[in-house]
C-alpha cells in the first residue's frame, strides 16, 4: 500500500507561482510512475502531467503545456509540480497519483492523494 501527502496549494493571483509537494509513504516511490490530476468545482477529473520513475519521460496536458513542470525525486520519495503564469482556470483541487505501471494520461492509477486545493484570482 502507498499513502500519498500533497501540499502546497493556496490562494494566488493570475500569473503567480506555486509548487506543489507529494510525499510518499509505504512503498518504493522510486518504483512508481507518479501523475497529477486536477478537478475544477463542477467538472470531472482530469490529467495534468505524469513522470516516469526514472524521471526522464514526461507528458503534459496541453492546457498547462510549458507553464506547469513535473519533477520527482526518488531519495526523498517526493513529486513535485511547479505550476507558473497561474491563471483562473487552473483553480481545482489538485491530485497526486502513482501507478505500478507506465505513464498514462487516463485515470488508471492504483493510489491517490486526498488533494490540495488551488485559487488562482483574476
Amino acid at each position: 500500500q502507498v499513502q500519498l501527502v500533497e501540499s502546497g496549494g493556496g490562494l494566488v493571483q493570475a500569473g503567480a507561482s506555486l509548487r506543489l509537494s507529494c510525499v510518499a509513504s509505504g512503498r518504493s516511490f522510486g518504483g512508481l510512475t507518479m501523475g497529477w490530476f486536477r478537478q475544477a468545482p463542477g467538472g470531472e477529473r482530469e490529467f495534468v502531467a505524469t513522470i516516469a520513475q526514472n524521471g526522464i519521460y514526461t507528458s503534459y496536458a496541453n492546457s498547462v503545456k510549458g507553464r506547469f513542470t513535473i519533477s520527482r525525486d526518488n531519495g526523498k520519495n517526493t513529486g513535485y509540480l511547479i505550476m507558473d503564469s497561474l491563471k483562473p482556470e487552473d483553480t481545482a483541487v489538485y491530485y497526486c497519483a502513482a501507478r505500478r505501471g507506465g505513464p498514462v494520461q487516463s485515470s488508471q492509477y492504483d493510489y491517490w492523494g486526498q488533494g490540495t486545493q488551488v485559487t488562482v484570482s483574476s
